[in-house]
């Protein structure tokens, strides 16, 4: 604990996943330098902890700048180059985490416990000094010509100073999502006023709420689907994978990624739909002649049951039902207009969103400070000497599936050699 001389060379504030791989990469590559890593939460990493169902969803087996939105496509490629989803397995093997993959190239710990993740993380920050500050809440970090003042409200016993001074300054935490673990956007408060601007935040991988009486019915069945979002002034986004109908609406991967872009929509004030493919591998023409060939096939079995070759049974049930198609009526009295009429049914079924869940269930938030305002080869601000960005701090979020961590892990490990090159031109 730092008590006597609250000066550090390094201050971060923060000690999520960005935070906490910024403190190890900058303490491997600047040894003799003090590490401060600052978090107002009394336990740490606690984003971590309920990470990917508990699990913690640490990367994917293939990361490119096509699976993050926000800013220049360019400046993520360029971060995530730096620190590749294959090094970040090395990397936390080295530390003691042995990872296997899953469906959808996602990689998991072997023990499937995130607190194996965070325990490496902090472990290896402590066997190479990096001082972890719970309970400090950073309120303030003001710019001085010689340091930062970093200032912090704390509840800790044995607290001898309520700020610190440091010679460079690490912003990681985090966005606005999950505010239970700690997130309340207080570190985009102190970057603008530290000269930086704001891309307004909406949140990003949010379970999303509809209107109607469709959804109850279904609430606890998943099916893959494509789910299409339309926005006035843009191309319409497929996005395709698993959806769960709930009790308020959907979740899932797919919902949750469509989240995001019916957000950013909506801030922007443009009409936005949405709509849903109950045959993702289909087009008019396929998903036809799918109906023809029960209907000769199968013509004695009743509509409902047939469907259900296709579609879960309950969804079959529900989406007749809407129609006002009977379902016990067997597949050979399928009319053209009945076959057409399903046909256009299945593939583009209108979800009207009221909203989302908000940022208390969203794992990510969309939005933040602007990538044109940091260096790119270093993620040094370009409005303020001294002071570095990471992880969701800055307009980049992910798709679900590891690539919001391989974000923290890749933008953590370019701040570090950003804070070497530093000190050597300080040198």
């Amino acid at each position: 604990m730092i008590r006597d001389d609250p000066i550090v060379d390094i201050a971060i504030v923060g000690a999520g996943a960005a935070g906490l791989a910024t403190a190890v990469f900058t303490a491997r590559r600047c040894p003799g330098l003090t590490v401060a890593a600052l978090d107002g939460a009394t336990k740490i990493g606690a984003k971590i902890l309920v990470s990917g169902g508990g699990r913690c969803n640490v990367t994917n087996v293939a990361v490119s700048a096509a699976d993050f939105f926000g800013g220049s496509p360019n400046v993520i490629r360029r971060v995530l180059s730096a620190f590749t989803a294959e090094q970040t397995v090395s990397f936390f093997r080295e530390i003691g985490v042995e990872m296997h993959v899953e469906e959808y190239g996602k990689y998991f710990p072997d023990t499937n416990r995130a607190r194996t993740v965070l325990d490496a993380l902090v472990a290896e920050a402590q066997r190479l000094g990096v001082h972890i500050l719970s309970g400090r809440r950073v309120t303030q970090v003001e710019r001085h010509d010689d340091c930062f003042e970093v200032n912090f409200s704390s509840g800790a016993r044995g607290v001898d100073s309520p700020k610190l001074r440091s010679r460079f300054v690490v912003l990681a935490t985090g966005g606005l999502s999950l505010p239970k673990t700690g997130s309340d956007g207080g570190g985009f408060r102190i970057a603008q006023n530290l000269g930086h601007s704001l891309v307004a935040t909406t949140p990003a991988l949010a379970p999303l709420i509809l209107e109607g009486d469709f959804h109850p019915a279904l609430s606890g069945v998943s099916q893959d689907a494509v789910l299409t979002v339309s926005a006035e002034d843009g191309k319409p986004v497929r996005i395709r994978g698993p959806l769960l109908w709930t009790h308020f609406g959907i979740s899932g991967p797919a919902p949750l990624d469509a989240s995001r872009h019916w957000h950013r929509a909506r801030i922007q004030q443009q009409v936005v739909k949405m709509s849903l493919s109950f045959l993702p591998d289909d087009d008019s023409n396929s998903a036809d002649h799918k109906l023809l060939d029960l209907v000769s096939s199968q013509p004695r079995v009743a509509m409902r049951n047939a469907l259900a070759a296709f579609v879960p049974s309950r969804v079959a049930d529900s989406v007749l039902k809407q129609l006002g198609i009977d379902g016990a009526v067997p597949m050979a009295q399928m009319t053209r207009d009945i076959r057409h009429k399903l046909v256009r049914a299945l593939l583009e079924w209108p979800l009207v969103v009221r909203d989302s869940r908000g940022y208390g269930y969203a794992e990510a938030t969309a939005g933040g400070v602007p990538l044109s305002e940091i260096d790119p080869a270093t993620m040094a601000s370009r409005k303020c000497p001294g002071l570095f960005l990471v992880g969701e701090m800055l307009d980049v979020d992910g798709r679900i599936g590891g690539f919001n961590f391989q974000w923290a892990w890749s933008s953590g490990y370019v701040a570090a050699t950003g804070i070497e090159k530093a000190v050597q031109a300080e040198t």
